[in-house]
This record gives structure tokens, C-alpha cells and sequence, in this order.
């Protein structure tokens, strides 16, 4: 142990339920609580870590927000446990679960919005019109009334770093365009504030279309749609290259011919954009902190072979190597365990 401060709880890991981020290592056996103050790697001992390695692995792969780097992968629970998985990363997942009820969600509340939005207005009518205050043609323009209101709010806000803010209606957000970036990798956007026309590329395009997609996606899906949705970003093989290709090519054209405009999309290619834009956010948040816990897990392998060695016959750690994975050494798990696989 290389910290004296408290290490933190979990509820998630019923074998071990000490520390907020573990490190295993199933091939080794080995299982460390890292420190949320210091960062560094506590090696647990022998006799407490073949179950807890088993639950680690099987919950982090039912986790679906996840990155891996050649030898190290990082996964946050909903719970708050951050689990880190040493050894060759699992396969990229992009589950529909974690959409669909999002989605879902929001479709049922535009339509009841819609609904309440529609019932106010005609209380209004209704009641002006039992005043003899509202005309009949006023009444007649009643639809055109809701259409005003809502082209009239401001549905997003976006805060370039050059300082400032743009304040983006219904009519600006249909000015959106998405088009390959100048060097070639990712994309860039185009912001429309009336007339007015900027391109924005790297964070900040993907910064601004994260927050316009959700809005131009705000009457959400059905299960069918966001499931059409996924399909698209698993044919292109990753969030990022989805990106990439939705942006390319001489399509979503308006009216002149000009292309790139999102709001000529198809639902399910706007819907699998926001998943896209959401799941990248995630991930560079994650991947930050890997290149860290790439070097913490070289540090705290070398320290974790030497210790195990020590409890070990010469020559059993390579007897263990040759043999295969699934061989486990007597005293490498408590007494009354049955063997595993791992």
C-alpha cells in the first residue's frame, strides 16, 4: 500500500467493496485500488482479489462507456466506480439501450408540450373571443400565432472562444452545415445568425454541433428510428468515422444545390449524428486521462511482480506462462475456490 488517506467505498463490487477506481489485471490475477488523491496503485493482497478481478471484468463488460489504449482500458460506472481494465482492449460497443429511452422520452414530451402549448393559445382564443376582444381573423391566424412564438425563442446559445455569444433561433439552426475540415481530418460547421455565415472547426465545431443536434432532434425517435440510427454508426465502424462520412459527399442540398445542410437529413442520419457527437465527447473525456494510467500501470506492474514473486517457488511464475492462462498456481486463491477459467 502506498497511501495512507482514505481510499473511498463501493457499492458495485460486493467482493471488495473499498476504493472509487479499480485496476485488474485478469490474465495476472492482480487487482490494485488507485488513489484518488495521489493517483497511485495499491496492490491488494492474494487472498482478496480472484473474485473481485472475476466481478471487475464481468462488470466492465456490461459497461458501455469505455476506451481502450493498447494495453489499458477505462470504464466509469453509473454508480461512480471508474474501473480500470489492464490487458488487450475489449471490441468497441455502441449499444441502442442507452438512446433509446432518451430519445423516447423526448418524443413523448414534444408531443405533450405540443399539446399544452395548443391548449394555452386556445384558452386564450376562447376566452378573448367570450370578451369580444379577439376578431375573426384573429382567430383564423391562431395557428400562425404558435408558429410566431416559437420562431421567436432562442434555442440555443453558443460561446465561441473568441469571446461573445450567438443566439440561434428555429430559422438560424436551419443554416446549419456540416462539411469536411480544411485538414482533412473530422469536420467543421457552418453557424448561420441570419445573414451572417462563420465556419467553426476541431472542439469548437464539435462543441456547437453537440448542442444544436439536440434541438434539431427534439421531437426524438422511436424505437425502430434510433435503432436505424445505431445501424448507421456500426456500418461506418466507429462514432468518429460516422462523423467523418456524414459531412463528405455532394448530399443534403438545398435548394441551390449547395450541400452539407443537417437539416436535409434523413431522421435516422440526424439522430445517429447527436449519438455520434454525444459518444466522442464522452470518449475524449475519458482518453484524456489514459496516457496518465498507461504509465501508473508500468510503474505498478513492475512493483506487483516483484511482490507476488516473493510468495512464489522460483520458476513458477514462468511454469505459470507456459502453461496458459487458465492454469492457476495453488495459494494463488483462498482456500475452499474452486478453480477458474482465468
Amino acid at each position: 500500500m502506498f497511501c495512507q488517506k482514505p481510499l473511498g467505498a463501493n457499492e458495485v463490487i460486493e467482493s471488495f467493496p473499498v476504493g472509487r477506481r479499480l485496476a485488474f489485471d485478469s490474465a495476472r490475477g492482480r487487482l490494485w485500488v488507485v488513489c484518488g488523491k495521489c493517483e497511485r496503485w495499491n496492490l491488494t493482497p492474494l487472498e482478496e482479489r480472484w473474485e473481485a478481478v472475476e466481478d471487475c471484468e464481468r462488470i466492465f463488460r456490461d459497461t458501455r462507456i469505455r476506451v481502450s489504449t493498447e494495453n489499458i482500458g477505462l470504464a466509469r460506472h453509473p454508480e461512480g466506480l471508474t474501473l480500470v481494465r489492464v490487458g488487450a482492449p475489449l471490441r468497441p460497443e455502441f449499444a441502442a439501450w442507452r438512446y433509446g429511452d432518451q430519445f423516447g422520452r423526448r418524443m413523448r414530451r414534444a408531443v405533450l408540450y405540443g399539446a399544452a402549448g395548443i391548449a394555452a393559445f386556445g384558452g386564450i382564443v376562447i376566452g378573448g373571443a367570450a370578451a369580444g376582444i379577439l376578431s375573426g381573423a384573429v382567430l383564423s391566424q391562431s395557428g400562425n400565432f404558435i408558429n410566431l412564438w416559437m420562431n421567436a425563442r432562442t434555442l440555443v446559445k453558443l460561446r465561441p472562444e473568441d469571446g461573445g455569444v450567438i443566439k440561434l433561433k428555429r430559422q438560424d439552426l436551419l443554416g446549419t452545415r456540416l462539411r469536411p475540415s480544411d485538414d482533412g481530418e473530422g469536420f467543421k460547421v457552418q453557424i448561420r445568425k441570419r445573414r451572417k455565415k462563420v465556419w467553426y472547426e476541431g472542439a469548437e465545431a464539435r462543441r456547437f454541433a453537440g448542442a444544436i443536434l439536440p434541438k434539431m432532434n427534439s421531437m426524438g425517435g422511436g424505437k425502430e428510428m434510433v435503432q436505424n440510427a445505431v445501424g448507421l454508426i456500426e456500418t461506418a465502424g466507429h462514432p468518429e468515422q460516422y462523423l467523418t462520412a456524414i459531412a463528405e459527399g455532394d448530399r443534403f442540398n438545398d435548394m441551390k444545390g449547395v450541400p452539407g445542410y443537417v437539416n436535409k437529413m434523413e431522421k435516422p442520419q440526424k439522430l445517429a449524428l447527436e449519438m455520434a457527437l454525444h459518444e466522442e465527447q464522452e470518449r475524449r473525456v475519458l482518453e484524456g486521462e489514459l496516457w496518465l494510467l498507461e504509465r501508473a500501470w508500468e510503474e505498478a506492474e513492475e512493483i506487483a511482480e516483484i511482490s507476488d514473486n516473493l510468495l512464489l517457488p522460483e520458476g513458477a511464475e514462468e511454469f505459470v506462462r507456459e502453461h496458459g492462462g487458465g492454469l492457476e498456481l495453488e495459494g494463488h486463491r483462498p482456500a475452499g475456490k474452486s478453480q477458474g477459467t482465468r
